[in-house]
């Protein structure tokens, strides 16, 4: 079986409250240092670690690609991941990481760039289930309960049984993703994530895989606390209480 992971990494990151660089993006959530690593470096070493992983593609603004093929060398992963310029939204970043994939790749798992604690057992678990189906994501139950509001009003609670927060990965048979991509350019559909280009497919039920609470994504500087608790019980395992 041959499985692609997508990476859209080509965002400003504006959540951290900083000016995207003139330069090669070292302010940039993504390239941020944790444990004096880019975020993103622990995130590839995720997938990297899994032998169901074929290749990993990284999609990037075109003023980080060098800055990041120098990272890339440096950390010896050039030989299973490779860097293509990526979009203005995400979504233009996936497809354009799409368009290189070989038409032997069987199924395409798409992860933020800003999910560095994703677990490996999850990495395979959802890549299983999507070879099965033909579309899985990762999502968790929430424990918060759940109101819809119209402006500052109260309309009605969400049963949490048949909720989820979705996480990333999210993976989808190749032809699947492709076509659903072609079906959103073709409707001028933007979505917040590829499972719901998939859904509108209506070919597929997308199957739902269960996380953890520790795949976070970093988005506000606030998370980057998190992000070094949960690194030192990762590499400490016999501290970890949570």
């Amino acid at each position: 079986m041959r499985v692609s992971v997508i990476i859209p990494a080509a965002g400003l990151g504006t959540r951290m409250g900083r000016p995207a660089p003139e330069t090669a993006g070292i302010s940039r959530k993504q390239f941020m240092l944790l444990n004096n690593s880019p975020i993103l470096i622990h995130t590839l070493r995720k997938f990297v670690s899994s032998p169901l992983v074929t290749e990993i593609v990284v999609a990037l603004r075109e003023e980080d690609m060098a800055w990041a093929d120098e990272l890339l060398a440096r950390e010896g992963l050039k030989q299973i991941v490779r860097i293509v310029k990526g979009g203005e939204t995400r979504q233009q970043s996936v497809e354009n990481a799409l368009a290189t994939l070989a038409d032997e790749v069987e199924l395409v798992a798409v992860h933020d760039a800003v999910r560095p604690f994703v677990e490996r057992e999850t990495i395979e678990k959802v890549i299983k289930e999507a070879a099965e189906t033909g579309a899985a994501i990762v999502g968790i139950v929430p424990v918060d309960t759940v109101k819809q509001v119209h402006r500052n009003k109260v309309r009605s609670t969400l049963p949490r049984e048949r909720l989820v927060l979705t996480q990333t990965p999210q993976v989808f048979k190749l032809k699947l993703l492709q076509r659903a991509f072609e079906k959103a350019r073709e409707d001028l559909f933007l979505g917040t994530d590829e499972s719901s280009l998939v859904e509108r497919l209506e070919q597929v039920e997308v199957s739902v895989v269960l996380g953890t609470d520790r795949n976070i994504k970093i988005t506000r500087p606030g998370d980057m606390d998190l992000a070094r608790l949960y690194l030192t019980l990762e590499t400490a395992p016999a501290l970890n209480l949570l």
